[in-house]
């Protein structure tokens, strides 16, 4: 059984920094992540192991630690602004990429644009998005295009994990079904996220079935997932080695392996191991009795 690794795959640059940060956050004493800091089960172990408490956003001065951690995921300015007028020391990881998300966004509402954002709608990235724009339509899919307002410009940015395609086809739509209108579409879904979606599509064109390593609330590693079998081989999606079953591969050649932006290399290499061990052991049938 052959192997194939993606040329880019696993842990962006804005998840290492805020996993970098919020572990010297805590080496100083206790401070809660506001939220998960990652959609990762590995990662948030251990973080746990070295005393970070989890709350939400939401709870504005009601956790038990003077100093907390916005995620790289981002949040809204307002919130923002109410964790330190509350009195906490605040540690903000927000991706950079993320960042950009808001910063266009906001540059298109203040030219007069209405608010349009194309991702999931209870991601809590979107929720950051939207947060200083209460009226913002947030677009999942087709059936969501028809509460986009007429009669009014419209300034539409994304979810940065989102398949680009997918946000594509939605903004064409868009256009299709509010015709005469303005729509203008800033591409921001991030440059980590593209190169994975591309990276995974010639993997799948050598592998007959395609191992995706992240946790399984992660919106980007199960979107991954979802392309694969959009591209004809199988998924299977883990959070690590011993998630895997050898009668997956019975009878397989070529096995790709791919990961989301919140798995940590460790974990990827623990799997590849795995299926190592796998392809040299072959699979052991129960005896038939007569």
């Amino acid at each position: 059984m052959n192997i194939h690794l993606a040329r880019s795959y696993g842990m962006c640059f804005g998840v290492r920094d805020a996993l970098r940060a919020t572990r010297a956050v805590a080496a100083g004493g206790p401070v809660t992540v506001l939220g998960q800091l990652v959609h990762n089960p590995v990662v948030s172990a251990q973080l746990a192991g070295m005393g970070v408490r989890e709350g939400r956003l939401e709870e504005v001065g009601r956790v038990g630690t003077k100093r907390v951690v916005i995620t790289a995921h981002g949040a809204a300015d307002g919130h923002r602004r109410a964790w330190g007028a509350a009195g906490h020391e605040v540690t903000d990881t927000t991706c950079p990429l993320v960042r950009k998300a808001h910063g266009a966004l906001a540059r298109l509402v203040a030219a007069g644009y209405f608010p349009v954002v194309i991702g999931k709608r209870d991601h809590v990235e979107v929720r950051g998005l939207t947060g200083d724009f209460p009226g913002a339509v947030v677009v999942e899919g087709p059936d969501d295009v028809g509460a986009v307002p007429y009669g009014c410009a419209l300034g539409v940015v994304s979810q940065t994990t989102q398949p680009l395609e997918r946000v594509e086809r939605l903004v064409e739509m868009i256009r299709r079904e509010r015709p005469g209108v303005e729509v203008r579409w800033v591409d921001t879904v991030c440059q980590p996220t593209k190169d994975r979606q591309q990276a995974l599509d010639e993997l799948c064109r050598v592998s007959e079935v395609v191992v995706v390593v992240g946790g399984r609330n992660s919106n980007n590693t199960r979107e991954l997932a979802a392309r694969v079998g959009a591209l004809g081989a199988r998924a299977r999606h883990v959070e690590g080695p011993e998630d895997l079953d050898p009668r997956w591969f019975e009878g397989v050649t070529d096995v790709g392996v791919t990961a989301g932006t919140s798995t940590l290399d460790e974990t990827v290499e623990a799997v590849v191991r795995r299926l190592r061990e796998m392809a040299a052991t072959p699979l052991r049938r129960p005896a038939c009795s007569y």
